[in-house]
């Protein structure tokens, strides 16, 4: 695949592009690549393919190349060792277990056959005995009886133990965990995530093959394979450059076992220090990376804008902007808030809903309904609507493409934000924000630390204390009773023009341009027709 693609650059030089997702959910990381091409870079984007084969496919002037990622390496080490001494009854794995209690019910069954088959032939029915007389198989049905207990036991001990070992929480887990952060610092990922070498594995000869100028690592897991690819091209010769792109803030991500915060925050630690530039998402989490890396530089922020001239093959094909008020069967004079994001139990959506109660005449479009499958949690939302007696006044709707968000809610009266109080959330200024935004809609949000900053800051719209129905309604109340008021705010020059992804773009640009300074600029390159998102 990689062949055909070394043997020429474009005059601006290859930049090479990670990420640790299947790249079609996020926009960011779509956005930065299809830019790139457009100012004259030679772009390619790899992600992880959702299966065992390659794809591929154009952003643009870019190329998506997603390649299968292994995971021999997912099993924790404790699956593959014996649970002797913590439960010396337990089998040494849950498929042991599992074999075991199924063979032992298998014998039980086998039995109960043999004797019934006596019983029957007996009876005069078609068949024969299948040697089960009583005293016959009363040794055996003892023998198996006893067996199956035993089996149950050990089988509850293995189910007990990988309960308490899954977590890795357990006194002798967290005593292991330390020992390894202390003998072994921001190594120490090697021990305790030793997973993360399945996406060194799995990409590091496809980017050595393309010979990249620079590497473009998209949040934390990648930045460590950006990094080695980086390394081992300069010890070769070569001076790639590496910009690390910081989605998020990853002490404050939810761990998912006690390990796995230690084990990232140390991979993180490891590889930062190669990098060439450090762009991220807000001047809050700019400057915690400052801090926590002992960065020379501040990291540039590249905000979550939104397009707002979509590249013409991007329009082509799609459907025009759905009418939203149409879409919730409610005409102009209806008080309609809008919601754009996903359904889970820390984005507030809860408060959403118990609002709508003290606010009888407003409606409320949830943009929260992904292709597929839904969000698991949406079953619990739409509960608690009918719980509540307000399924008339919620619109489920699906989500349109990122091009479309501004257009799409424009004719609701407000956009909420009710996201509680978590690290990452605290430091997030996210892509709804800006689309809100784009849409000049007055915007009501929890006080989360960012974004209640730039709210307060900008006049845009009102703070309320997150899971605080009564405030939230208070919020929105002061909103609806004066609209204008909060949208004038969009009215200050150069504000939403700031905020978009082509203003954004020109800065991730300058960034490459700054590292490669013997590039040619952008400027003499064709640039790519494009379509007006407002139209």
């Amino acid at each position: 695949m990689e062949s055909d693609s070394t043997t020429r650059h474009k005059p601006r030089g290859r930049v090479v592009m990670l990420v640790d997702n299947g790249v079609k959910g996020d926009s960011r990381v779509q956005k930065a690549a299809r830019s790139a091409a457009d100012a004259g870079w030679d772009v390619v984007l790899f992600g992880v393919s959702p299966d065992s084969q390659k794809h591929s496919w154009k952003l643009g002037s870019a190329e998506v190349r997603l390649i299968p990622k292994p995971t021999p390496l997912n099993p924790r080490r404790h699956d593959m060792r014996r649970p002797f001494p913590r439960r010396p009854l337990a089998y040494r794995s849950p498929q042991v277990a599992r074999y075991r209690v199924q063979a032992a019910k298998a014998w039980r069954s086998d039995l109960a056959f043999r004797q019934a088959s006596v019983k029957a032939a007996k009876a005069g029915h078609p068949g024969r005995s299948a040697g089960g007389s009583t005293a016959r198989l009363l040794v055996p049905r003892l023998s198996a009886k006893v067996y199956s207990k035993w089996v149950a036991l050990r089988a509850r001990e293995t189910t007990d133990l990988q309960k308490r070992r899954s977590m890795l929480d357990a006194r002798v887990d967290r005593t292991t965990t330390a020992m390894w952060q202390l003998l072994m610092k921001e190594r120490a990922w090697r021990r305790l995530t030793p997973n993360l070498w399945d996406f060194e594995l799995a990409f590091a000869k496809h980017i050595d093959a393309l010979k990249p100028d620079l590497i473009h690592a998209h949040d934390f897991k990648m930045l460590g394979v950006g990094a080695r690819a980086a390394v081992r091209a300069r010890a070769a010769g070569r001076p790639v450059k590496l910009v690390w792109d910081a989605h998020e803030y990853v002490p404050g991500l939810p761990p998912r076992h006690g390990r796995w915060l230690p084990g990232h925050v140390a991979w993180e630690k490891e590889h930062a220090v190669f990098a060439d530039a450090v762009v991220t998402v807000s001047p809050a989490l700019a400057e915690l990376l400052k801090e926590g890396h002992d960065l020379e530089e501040l990291p540039t922020v590249v905000l979550n804008a939104p397009v707002l001239s979509p590249a013409a093959d991007e329009v082509a094909g799609a459907d025009p902007v759905p009418d939203l008020r149409e879409l919730c069967g409610v005409g102009a004079d209806t008080p309609l808030l809008a919601y754009v994001g996903g359904i889970n139990p820390v984005r507030g959506v809860e408060t959403i809903i118990e609002g709508l109660t003290l606010m009888p005449d407003v409606h409320v479009a949830m943009v929260s309904v992904p292709p597929g499958k839904p969000y698991a949690a949406t079953a619990t939302i739409a509960k608690l609507v009918d719980e509540l007696g307000v399924g008339d006044r919620v619109h489920f709707l699906p989500f349109v493409p990122h091009w479309q968000v501004a257009d799409f809610v424009a004719p609701a009266d407000a956009a909420v934000s009710p996201l509680h109080h978590l690290a990452n959330h605290e430091l997030a200024l996210s892509n709804k924000f800006f689309e809100y935004a784009q849409a000049r809609l007055p915007q009501v949000v929890s006080d989360i630390r960012t974004m209640s900053e730039m709210v307060r800051s900008t006049g845009q719209g009102e703070v309320f204390r997150a899971q605080d129905t009564e405030d939230y309604v208070r919020a929105v109340k002061a909103v609806l009773a004066d609209p204008e008021r909060y949208r004038a705010a969009y009215d200050k020059p150069g504000l939403l023009e700031k905020w978009t992804w082509e203003a954004q773009a020109e800065i991730l640009d300058g960034i490459y341009s700054r590292l490669l300074p013997d590039r040619p600029k952008a400027a003499a390159q064709a640039a790519e027709p494009r379509a007006d998102a407002h139209a």
